[in-house]
């Protein structure tokens, strides 16, 4: 079988048989499928798509490219997965509270995808922490801690992770039936019992209509539940940040203001607190949504929900008081510039992939895979979507590092933006969810 065949036959827009898939699964984990080729097969991908049975053997063939977790705890073992956006820090702040909770939360999370913000690049930008630890060190952060959101290491799922990195960098991350394998392959290898799916839609994600977020809802509850797997979907809007900040290290500290009760994102708390109850019912934690959001709001106000980030950060490498000092720990940028309102009138909406961009362009993100990031720079103070500004009133602060990237940053930030005269409908941030594949 080569490989050059089996790209030529998804080029020309044939089915793919199981064999040629697990074939080529194969060569990507051990190296003797190319670069080129990978990148080549990814699009032949994108164009042509793949059918439910291939999307499902694709999977399955990620997910033992590597080992398979078993876990041998008091409680269910579960997790949630966001399909991307920019300001998204819900999975900082979610694992610490189901693990409060009593669930276990062996979360495997990836890089910043294209405008996107990655949650392993937020949590490096913690001193000392390991996000790539051997399964030994994972599985017993897990059980001391009730949760541990690390990197794909090289034995789970090797596959997926070579993949995702060319992805990245060959504008093939649009894909309903890679971004399904992707994601599930590195959850299956987590040996969970329940999976929850956060699919962003509007202008910040990289499914942008409702549409497209539904089909790709579909597909990943329709092949998770067919791995046996519970899961389930919750569509959540991207037309503007979810919380009112982007950047790496910006957004570990908004996570903590957020689990320590100094300050709390309406938007983003709705969202948390949705996926939350939906994992706690999915796990036999709850036995409504009104028993789930009491037993959450008890974690954040007494402290046990913090309590769990600390324990997560301390066994994992970084410091063991990080909580109680992170703005402390959090690297800072060298400098920080005002952009103002050029109008009065309301915020009408965002273009939120342009600010990802924007924080990409001053370093917070990646053009190449193998490029480090600045985990300091990034964007606070959003203004909020229907909110009332004057002329020369605050839009955003730039945190930069670079002059000329910081004019450029401004310059997307004011081309984001549109004001209008008069106050617009502001949407809800929970769309609507997907329980069955239907």
């Amino acid at each position: 079988m080569l490989p050059q065949e089996i790209i030529r036959n998804k080029r020309d827009g044939h089915i793919l048989s199981e064999q040629e898939i697990c074939f080529f699964v194969e060569g990507m984990t051990d190296g003797s499928i190319s670069e080129g080729q990978v990148a080549a097969f990814g699009m032949a991908v994108f164009f042509n798509g793949m059918n439910s049975d291939e999307s499902a053997a694709l999977t399955r063939a990620m997910t033992r490219s590597g080992d398979v977790l078993s876990w041998n705890l008091d409680g269910p073992v579960l997790d949630k997965h966001s399909t991307g956006g920019v300001g998204d820090l819900v999975s900082l702040v979610l694992g610490p509270m189901i693990a409060a909770c009593g669930g276990y939360v062996p979360m495997i999370s990836g890089r910043g995808l294209g405008h996107t913000g990655g949650t392993l690049d937020k949590l490096e930008s913690i001193p000392g922490y390991n996000a790539f630890p051997d399964n030994a060190i994972f599985q017993r952060t897990v059980r001391d801690a009730g949760v541990a959101i690390i990197g794909q290491t090289g034995n789970l799922a090797p596959a997926d992770g070579r993949f995702y990195a060319v992805r990245d960098v060959t504008a093939t991350v649009e894909s309903i039936p890679l971004i399904t394998a992707s994601i599930l392959s590195k959850k299956l290898a987590a040996g969970l019992d329940g999976l929850v799916m956060d699919v962003k839609t509007g202008s910040g994600a990289f499914m942008a209509s409702r549409e497209q977020s539904k089909a790709l809802a579909q597909s990943l509850v329709s092949v998770g539940n067919r791995a046996g797997v519970r899961t389930s979907a919750v569509v959540t809007s991207m037309d503007e940040p979810l919380a009112s900040c982007a950047g790496n290290a910006i957004e570990v500290r908004e996570a903590m203001r957020y689990l320590t009760g100094e300050h709390r994102d309406s938007r983003l708390h709705a969202v948390v607190m949705a996926l939350c109850v939906e994992m706690l019912m999915q796990g036999g934690l709850a036995h409504d949504e009104k028993a789930a959001e009491g037993r959450l709001s008890e974690v954040l106000e007494s402290g046990k929900a913090a309590e769990r980030f600390g324990r997560m950060t301390a066994l994992l490498g970084g410091p063991a008081d990080f909580v109680q000092r992170y703005d402390e720990y959090l690297p800072k940028a060298p400098s920080c510039q005002e952009v103002l309102s050029p109008k009065s009138g309301y915020v009408s909406a965002w273009d939120t992939r342009r600010l990802g961009l924007a924080v990409v362009g001053m370093g917070g993100g990646r053009t190449r895979a193998d490029q480090s990031i600045d985990p300091t720079v990034g964007l606070t103070h959003i203004a909020r979507v229907g909110q009332r500004v004057e002329q020369g009133d605050l839009l955003a602060v730039l945190h930069c590092a670079d002059e000329a990237a910081t004019r450029q940053a401004r310059e997307m930030v004011l081309d984001a933006v549109s004001i209008a005269p008069s106050a617009p409908d502001v949407g809800v941030a929970v769309c609507f969810r997907v329980n069955d594949g239907s």
